[in-house]
């Protein structure tokens, strides 16, 4: 099962909401947010919270409830805690951030998921991939380094590429989201919450690749 979500970004104000840091505009948008409690430790802001607190978060805010309307079950196996990371190293050094956390808590790569920015996905579509290629994203590049394999679940909110030949990518990935822009990434947002959950409570999380390899919400 998945113990550790990596949200990758840039930390300070002229990066909030960028194309670079969707995963954090991500994290920010979801419903039980707020119940969220941060510290400042492992070169990042970790948040640590139960699956019976997750599953009652999502029942509470409407992701997810049996018929009932009481909280979906939590598995047997399940971690005794999830943690939510933001690395505050920069997006090229995320993993030196992720590897403290992994450590500390004896995580393996396999029950790490990071959430990036995908450039060859246009806004609108998600991807839940496990392993493979990074596609030249600086902060994959950096945890595979630490974790020493690239054996590790990732969420990939598209950004798409620019459209322009004068904007350089690094330009692109830095700059907010267009007014249009915002409204389908909430929209995009609104619907990952469920898959996200359902992530965090399944004993085998590649089961949900199937359905959500590439997918289009919009």
């Amino acid at each position: 099962m998945i113990k550790l979500v990596a949200f990758l970004g840039n930390y300070g104000k002229e990066y909030e909401k960028t194309r670079h840091n969707v995963s954090w505009y991500f994290e920010d948008s979801l419903p039980f947010a707020n119940r969220l409690s941060w510290q400042s430790k492992f070169k990042g802001e970790i948040a640590s919270f139960t699956p019976a607190e997750l599953a009652q978060w999502a029942c509470d805010t409407k992701i997810c409830s049996k018929k009932d309307g009481s909280p979906v079950l939590v598995p047997e196996e399940a971690p005794a805690h999830i943690y939510f990371l933001k690395p505050m190293t920069y997006m090229n050094l995320s993993g030196d951030s992720i590897i403290e956390v992994a450590n500390f808590y004896k995580i393996q790569p396999s029950e790490i998921m990071v959430v990036h920015d995908e450039l060859e996905l246009a806004p609108g579509f998600v991807s839940l991939k496990w392993s493979g290629g990074l596609g030249g994203h600086n902060g994959l590049r950096s945890t595979k380094a630490v974790l020493n394999t690239p054996d590790f679940f990732r969420m990939r909110f598209g950004i798409g590429r620019p459209d322009n030949e004068n904007i350089g990518v690094a330009d692109w990935v830095l700059s907010r989201f267009t007014a249009e822009q915002q409204e389908i990434m909430q929209n995009v947002f609104s619907q990952t919450n469920l898959l996200l959950v359902k992530l965090l409570l399944s004993k085998e999380p590649k089961d949900l690749i199937q359905n959500w390899g590439k997918k289009n919400l919009i």
